[in-house]
């Protein structure tokens, strides 16, 4: 069910699904009510009781939804919360998932919740800088972030031509792949992009193509998607 998942601070877990909890996308050719059934096991998996996790209609972009209580997924590339489950699908693609906390006198503090599809295009138009940005309107200080598992620099081949396209903007992603052909290392951009606003990065996933338990399209394009998750206990 979970590739990977922790209890990252106290009652605030982090998450990311496998194959084995299957496809959790609805724009993949998937039977509907298969794809709401699965969300359901992995909501109950992760002890939500009656809440779900808010899901988002991703379009490569950068838009960055508040969300306030959960609802129609909004048409965005990242979204931030201060309780509200997250979710955010990915099959090659950067997910991230961030924690910041907004502090209260004299003890305790408040969650801000986020998270970010970072594929080629977000990652050159620096959705993490929005995404951030929309935290900190929202209180949050001291943030982490958990970068899920994503196709690796040395297996995302591109275009000569695009690869410098986007090393322009993001000179850290620029790569070969083991084989010698002109790659881009969008997980190393992701980082260089966080450190670069003072964000800890506390994990760092493998590679969704080296890795069968996990959905890759460059591996299959006819492929389900895994989710990166935040949520907080209740």
């Amino acid at each position: 069910m979970f590739w990977w998942r922790k209890e990252v601070r106290p009652g605030i877990s982090v998450a990311f699904s496998d194959d084995d909890a299957g496809n959790l996308a609805l724009h993949v050719a998937d039977n509907p009510d298969d794809v709401m059934a699965r969300r359901a096991r992995l909501e109950a998996s992760a002890g939500l009781g009656e809440r779900h996790f808010q899901f988002m209609n991703q379009v490569h972009g950068k838009t960055v939804a508040f969300i306030s209580a959960h609802g129609e997924g909004p048409t965005a590339d990242a979204m931030v919360s201060t309780g509200q489950p997250l979710a955010v699908m990915v099959a090659d693609c950067v997910p991230i998932v961030l924690l910041g906390e907004v502090p209260h006198e004299p003890n305790g503090t408040t969650p801000v919740l986020a998270v970010v599809h970072a594929g080629r295009p977000g990652v050159a138009a620096d959705i993490v800088s929005a995404t951030i940005t929309e935290m900190r309107g929202h209180g949050a200080a001291s943030i982490s972030a958990w970068v899920g598992p994503s196709i690796c620099g040395e297996c995302y081949e591109v275009p000569e031509q695009l690869r410098a396209d986007v090393a322009a903007v993001v000179p850290e992603t620029w790569s070969t792949t083991s084989w010698g052909t002109p790659a881009l290392d969008l997980p190393a951009g992701v980082r260089a992009q966080l450190e670069a606003l003072d964000v800890t990065v506390e994990y760092a996933g493998e590679c969704t193509l080296e890795t069968p338990q996990l959905y890759s399209y460059r591996r299959s394009q006819q492929t389900g998607r895994f989710a990166g998750l935040v949520w907080t206990h209740e």
